[in-house]
């Protein structure tokens, strides 16, 4: 698998307890974005490889 085609699951965590909201799944290119995001709004996620 290449890179670029790699997918991953992330997933918005509850602020107090850190349990998983809601999650995505987007591939390698967007993991940036999402990244940014939540560091301009200190937003908790966790990224992971998605199951494929």
């Amino acid at each position: 698998m290449r890179m670029e085609n790699a997918l991953f699951e992330i997933m918005r965590l509850d602020d107090i307890n850190g349990n998983a909201i809601d999650s995505t799944i987007v591939d390698a290119a967007c993991v940036r974005q999402y990244v940014q995001q939540a560091a301009e709004t200190g937003q908790r996620i966790y990224i992971r490889p998605a199951e494929q």
